[in-house]
């Protein structure tokens, strides 16, 4: 029996990921064409078959809701054009903040869309540094899980900095930190802050010695960057001779370019899952459109993913 044909579409706003994707693929992105109603809705089409296909769709969910939504139709779309397996690529994965109730009457918004993600069509999700690691088990289907380790490692490895230290800018990243701790051998520092609330901190401790490192700050995702500036500062005023920080996703909203700016950040390297709104000469884009290809092409040959785990 021949093998399923494999096709890659994009949401509009993951357009240039996608395009790098499909070329690290060996192919081209599929014609989607969006048509948008005076009033805001909006409408994907397929404009060639999908009957019988595997078939991509590469959208991230940051934020605003639109950027689900066009997923979710997309998903719908290419369920009702008879696609025999239909992956959402997705390298971040939005409202993942929201795992747990953290207090009375509120959502767990990333198990809620994890059922409606299924419910549109999704029968594998491809994602990349979850906000928390159990989010996969949300999902009825499979998902894999790749960590963006993959491609920081090596450009950490290039730097060549003497007497690093690993840091991770709160309490629940310290297993991430540690992990790439031990990847480069070196030490690991934890930074403790409480929040007056969302997004606002109100005080910040270090948990280690910093004298004399190169320290280089973990996590999955930098929103306002209030957390990694003020880390970074504390660091420098604790005797680092530099702070860099490596985060995945670069959401980057509100004050946040202003922040990096001022800081003593010396380098904020980033993925490409989420597009820069700006530019900024202080962040550094490493792109992940490899590793997806890759595990595409796998998934795609039926073929192992464990070698993508490096962490």
């Amino acid at each position: 029996m021949p093998a399923t044909e494999a096709k890659i579409f994009n949401c509009t706003q993951s357009r240039e990921l996608a395009e790098k994707i499909a070329g690290y693929y060996g192919t081209k992105l599929g014609n989607v064409i969006t048509s948008t109603y005076s009033d805001g809705e909006f409408q994907p089409s397929f404009e060639e078959s999908v009957r019988g296909s595997r078939v991509f769709i590469i959208g991230s969910t940051h934020p605003g809701a639109d950027h689900l939504m066009e997923m979710l139709l997309m998903l719908d779309a290419a369920k009702r054009a008879s696609a025999r397996h239909i992956t959402a690529v997705m390298p971040y994965f939005g409202w993942a903040r929201q795992d747990r109730k953290d207090k009375p009457r509120v959502p767990i918004a990333a198990k809620m869309i994890a059922s409606i993600l299924e419910t549109a069509g999704a029968t594998r999700i491809i994602t990349m540094d979850l906000h928390a690691d159990q989010i996969q088990g949300f999902f009825e289907k499979p998902v894999d899980h790749l960590y963006a380790s993959t491609v920081f490692l090596p450009y950490l490895k290039e730097l060549g900095l003497d007497n690093l230290t690993i840091a991770s800018p709160d309490m629940g990243g310290s297993k991430r930190a540690y992990a790439y701790s031990k990847a480069l051998e070196s030490d690991v520092v934890i930074c403790y802050k409480q929040r007056a609330k969302a997004n606002v901190i109100s005080h910040m401790e270090l948990i280690g010695d910093v004298t004399g490192k190169n320290v280089v700050l973990v996590d999955d995702m930098v929103d306002t960057a209030g957390t990694l500036t003020k880390a970074a500062d504390l660091m420098m005023e604790r005797g680092a001779l530099s702070v860099r920080a490596i985060c995945t996703h670069p959401v980057l909203s509100g004050e946040a370019y202003d922040r990096i700016e001022k800081s003593k950040l010396q380098e904020l390297i980033v993925t490409d899952s989420i597009p820069l709104r700006q530019e900024s000469k202080k962040i550094k884009v490493v792109s992940c459109a490899e590793l997806f290809a890759d595990v595409m092409k796998r998934v795609q040959d039926n073929e192992s993913i464990s070698s993508k785990f490096i962490m």
